[in-house]
């Protein structure tokens, strides 16, 4: 039985050749590496689940795969696949979906119907040669039929550099980022010098760029490689929070990476110089937008620590704290003290020490000075935090300073400031060091900022380390709230956060039936940490607390891949909290009616943001565009924008930063190793509100615990600020 078990494995494990039609795609990451589809195999039997990069791919297109057969212990058979090519479909059913999937905006499931159905098999044909004559199917005008036109051509056109860039391992979604960025010279440039496409396009990094142009036949040593190497170096370096990357360091790491020696680095590394596209102080390379941020915030913070604050007066507290009811602890009436008193100053503590309240004693007592006042923080979910415990308007920083795309840049700035006398910013552990130098730049002259955050949270997802800089520097004015005012009240979401900065073993309740806000549910598997989340959200805790399973729970996990990632337990949890699950008319890509969706950059034009929570409130399959609620604001997505969304009934911990939710589930496994980290197991517990369950097993816990290997960033900042040099 072992043997066969061993030959059935080496069975499932040989490459195979798969061909179909795809059906439905059900999911698809951001980046189109991960996409999960139904296919309808050329040899007919049941459709089957496919798994692997397939951006791009829409349904109704027919496909030959190559990949591995295997089973899920859930789902059962499934196709991993390695690489694919597309073929146009030769059956009217396969064209009518083809055309109506949302490859051509303009042709929706109805009218991909009509046109099929009155040209037949020879559709496509027509598409290609005589367009003209879709006018003679009822209902399509002319603007229909030149909009159709238009995005047949370019279909065209991304289909034939999807033919190139797929021999070169590039997916169709940067293919059509490649056609949008250098129209028809797009063929062009990929062959002269693929190394644009990583400077000039968004997720198209140096690794693609370099096997296209190693494909080509370019030289190892050529200065263009190693100009491209160096910017990748320092542009990944960036994206782990780093602001510059020392000289020698950045040299070898290239020479390593790339072969070669120094010789054509350092000439490479002038010409950037040169280029203004790096800049080297003393033996620090930063990226040009990075160094001139870093500098900015330190000249801003400098002159504002000069000025004197708002009164030298020792605060009278008494009337406010009888009109508030409430009464200040002495740490809390000195952090008062502090913000009237300096013009620059930071606020820090953990969860339930009290800055909402400082802020709301603050903010009364500078009113009544004729103080005007800009409350602010990095995110939608945080400034709405921020309003509703102040009693106050807030808005995000990048509303507040007015963002305006036609200038690619912010209204508010050092030639038309900001016209408020202080500028407080909520959850500034978030506030990286670009928004940093923005806000700072738009502050009116004599204007204040006082920073209010967790400084032990994660650091920004951005560059810079501002908020920690400031701390530690010595030359700004700080307030470290020690003392957990909910503890009294019996929160142990507050004492486990306190706990964990101690390095101290979590105090933990099996179970959740209690009345506590903390709850441990030891399990040590991945599969039995899955199946306690789907139960948890697919109606134990709606049973027990009235918990709306979207609106009220979060999920959290530390990473976005493996079983336990982000992207897993979206789709399990799709399955079971969306009813319009298996409705065609209902989907728009991975997207139903009813889905919990973040937005995962900034959209100025939209007004959305980085991090924002919304739903599908509507889906147009005919205009191939869906609707989402935030807010209570709708905002309307082509199909083309749908790369700016993914689900979220499951997000990262980074995700989450600066959001509270009424109840959050939390997983902590040890495949989670690489992100085991103590400021992330603060960050996802702390951002419950009235209820705190973790699921995972105790090893993992302690480890996580135990690492406050904080990793450090290269910033110069504090050193600037302690010196007093720019």
């Amino acid at each position: 039985m072992a043997h066969q078990g061993k030959e059935n494995h080496k069975a499932l494990s040989q490459k195979k050749q798969l061909v179909g039609t795809i059906e439905r795609i059900t999911y698809q990451s951001e980046d189109g590496a991960f996409t999960v589809a139904r296919l309808a195999a050329q040899d007919g039997g049941e459709p089957v689940t496919v798994i692997g990069p397939l951006a791009g791919v829409v349904a109704g297109v027919n496909l030959e795969l190559l990949g591995t057969w295997f089973k899920d212990p859930r789902h059962g058979l499934q196709f991993r696949v390695d690489s694919y090519t597309t073929r146009q479909p030769d059956t009217l059913k396969g064209m009518e979906r083809y055309l109506g999937s949302g490859l051509i905006p303009g042709i929706g499931p109805g009218y991909a119907a009509r046109i099929v159905g009155y040209f037949g098999l020879t559709t496509l044909e027509i598409l290609d040669r005589d367009p003209d004559r879709l006018v003679e199917v009822d209902g399509l005008g002319g603007n229909r039929v030149a909009q159709i036109k238009e995005a047949w051509q370019e279909q065209r056109h991304v289909h034939g550099i999807m033919v190139f860039l797929q021999a070169h391992e590039i997916s169709a979604t940067y293919a059509a980022k490649i056609l949008q960025t250098y129209g028809r010279e797009a063929l062009l440039v990929v062959k002269e010098n693929p190394y644009r496409l990583a400077e000039d396009i968004r997720g198209i990094g140096f690794r693609r760029a370099d096997r296209i142009a190693l494909k080509g036949g370019m030289l190892k040593s050529d200065p263009r490689r190693v100009r491209a190497g160096l910017l990748f170096l320092l542009d990944d370096a960036a994206s782990h929070g780093h602001c510059f990357v020392p000289q020698t360091e950045l040299l070898t790491r290239c020479r390593e990476m790339l072969g070669g020696d120094d010789t054509v680095s350092e000439a490479s590394l002038v010409e950037l110089v040169r280029d203004e596209k790096v800049v080297l102080a003393e033996d620090k390379v930063y990226p040009a937008p990075l160094y001139f941020a870093e500098q900015g915030v330190a000249k801003g913070l400098l002159r504002i620590s000069g000025q004197s604050g708002w009164t030298q007066e020792k605060p009278k507290l008494d009337w406010i704290m009888k009109e508030l009811g409430i009464e200040l602890a002495e740490e809390q009436a000195q952090a008062v003290a502090m913000a009237l008193t300096s013009r620059l100053a930071v606020i820090t503590g953990g969860p339930g020490t009290g800055k909402s309240t400082i802020l709301k004693v603050l903010l009364m007592l500078l009113a009544e000075k004729g103080v005007r006042l800009a409350l602010a923080a990095p995110t939608g979910r945080a400034a709405k935090r921020m309003a509703e415990a102040t009693g106050m308007e807030a808005v995000t920083i990048h509303r507040l300073l007015e963002y305006d795309r036609s200038v690619n840049g912010f209204r508010r700035n050092a030639d038309n400031p900001l016209e408020v006398d202080l500028v407080v910013v909520d959850e500034a552990s978030m506030l990286d060091i670009i928004l940093g130098n923005a806000l700072i730049r738009a502050l009116a002259a004599g204007g204040g900022l006082l920073l209010v955050g967790d400084a032990d949270q994660l650091p920004s997802v951005g560059p810079g380390n501002l908020l920690r800089d400031l701390i530690d520097c010595g030359k700004v004015p700080v307030t470290r709230l020690m003392r957990i005012f909910r503890q009294n009240m019996g929160s142990l979401i507050s004492l486990n956060a306190a706990r964990i900065n101690n390095g101290q073993t979590l105090e933990l309740l099996p179970g959740y039936h209690g009345d506590k806000d903390f709850y441990y549910i030891s399990r040590e598997k991945a599969d039995e940490i899955e199946g306690e989340i789907l139960s948890l959200c697919g109606g134990r805790l709606s049973r027990k607390y009235g918990f709306d399973p979207l609106r009220d729970i979060q999920v959290l996990t530390p990473m976005r891949k493996g079983g336990l990632g982000v992207d897993q337990l979206n789709i399990r949890l799709q399955e079971i909290l969306n009813s319009s699950v298996g409705s065609a008319n209902c989907r728009l890509g991975p997207f139903l009616i009813g889905d919990k969706v973040m937005q995962i950059r900034n959209n100025y034009d939209k007004e959305v943001f980085n991090g924002d929570l919304g739903f599908v409130s509507a889906i147009d399959p005919d205009e191939q565009q869906l609707t989402l609620e935030f807010e209570g604001r709708a905002v309307t997505y082509g199909s083309s924008e749908l790369n700016e969304l993914q689900l979220a009934y499951a997000i990262t911990v980074h995700k989450a930063q600066g959001s509270e939710f009424p109840c959050v589930i939390m997983s902590v496994h040890t495949s989670h190793y690489p992100l085991l980290q103590r400021n992330l197991l603060y960050t996802g517990i702390t951002r419950g509100r009235r209820l705190m369950i973790l699921i995972g097993n105790r090893k993992a816990l302690a480890i996580a615990v135990a690492n406050n290997r904080v990793i450090n960033r290269n910033s110069g900042l504090k050193g600037r600020l302690e010196s007093g040099r720019l």
